[in-house]
């Protein structure tokens, strides 16, 4: 559950649920003892009103900007001189020029590589150097400066010493000892219910009937990272395949073999950008 002090609600970005913030324990009623914890926008906005209060801050988020219109008067107050300080989501990073622009700090930097997604280094990168491209655009330097808990991750190290090429033939060369893409092909079955219950029904008959060749190797069906999307529960299992087998006749033929209780709905992703 996300804060969103503008809005005095608590909210989940996944499943949509809300509700008010409580300070006290709903399960056990011990009073005072809810706490908001980690470095949003918000929070952030507060430390800086802490720490410089004479300085002119804005904040750039969902909550703040929300049209077309709104983000446009924002990016042109900043580009006048009204803001000192911009406190922002990634939202910052896409496309937007400030000239007068020369320090850019990025909290966690690294929470981006946490979790299994096969290209959450691959983004990570993409993300910080477009962020920190952000400072320094025009005729005065720019200084990007990263909080992070290991320097010495590739995607660190690389952004430390503005290597582009070696951070790419490091990824390539993890992805080939792991036959992961491009040395090989992955493909996801997605199933997703209302029911709990249909679904795992569902992730049993998909497991009793995995297919079992040379070159294939099959992971789950087991509850997808995100387990709840949307009102959906979900399930998921990645197929593994060498890059010389046909990976649609595998699907295929094993999903030929599958009932699936009524009420589930299957997706086949093949080659997925995403693995959540």
């Amino acid at each position: 559950m996300v804060t969103h002090r503008l809005a005095g609600r608590l909210k989940c970005h996944y499943c949509g649920y809300e509700a008010r913030p409580q300070r006290d324990c709903a399960e056990c009623g011990e009073e005072d003892s809810m706490q908001a914890c980690g470095p949003g926008v918000e929070r952030l906005a507060e430390e800086v009103l802490n720490r410089f209060p004479e300085a002119r801050f804005a904040v750039f988020s969902s909550d703040t900007v929300t049209t077309p219109a709104s983000a446009e008067a924002f990016v042109r107050s900043v580009t006048d001189g009204e803001v000192d300080i911009i406190i922002g989501t990634q939202m910052v990073a896409k496309g937007h020029h400030f000239p007068g622009l020369t320090l850019v700090g990025i909290v966690d930097a690294d929470l981006g590589l946490a979790g299994g997604d096969l290209r959450a280094a691959e983004r990570t990168f993409a993300m910080l150097a477009q962020v920190a491209g952000r400072a320094g655009r025009a005729e005065r330097p720019g200084l990007a400066m990263l909080q992070t808990t290991d320097t010495e991750t590739p995607v660190m190290r690389a952004l430390l010493s503005g290597d582009r090429d070696k951070f790419l033939k490091a990824e390539a060369e993890s992805r080939r000892i792991a036959g992961m893409p491009p040395f090989a092909r992955l493909a996801a079955i997605v199933l997703s219910a209302n029911d709990s219950q249909r679904l795992h029904a569902a992730m049993q008959a998909l497991a009793a009937s995995r297919p079992n060749f040379h070159g294939v190797s099959v992971y789950g069906p087991s509850v997808a990272p995100l387990g709840f999307l949307r009102g959906k529960h979900r399930g998921r299992a990645l197929i593994q395949v060498e890059k010389t087998v046909d990976i649609q006749a595998v699907i295929q033929g094993w999903l030929a073999t599958v009932k699936l209780p009524s009420g589930v709905r299957l997706q086949v992703d093949i080659d997925p950008y995403s693995f959540v």
